[in-house]
């Protein structure tokens, strides 16, 4: 409960902002997902006690309702290979 409450109401546009100024390498073509949707997921899911990619897109499933709250996420929650990609 009290990582929701720091994520929606305290963090969320300064981890938006940090994400959007990291360099992302990936090919433009191949961009399904923002890179602030998949930082911001990843951050999130460490702190709540994600150790590898798959519980990373685990986690973000199970609080996919959250997470639209703050993200746009048009094409849902990345697959654990882009997070790893990233």
């Amino acid at each position: 409960m009290y990582i929701y409450v720091i994520i929606k109401y305290i963090t969320p546009m300064k981890i938006l902002e940090f994400a959007s100024q990291l360099p992302d390498k990936r090919i433009d073509r191949k961009k399904l997902h923002s890179s602030k949707d998949i930082v911001f997921i990843t951050i999130a899911a460490v702190v709540c006690g994600a150790q590898n990619w798959d519980d990373i897109e685990e986690f973000g499933h199970c609080k996919e309702e959250f997470f639209r709250e703050i993200l746009a996420l048009p094409n849902g929650i990345p697959y654990h290979d882009t997070f790893n990609r990233f």
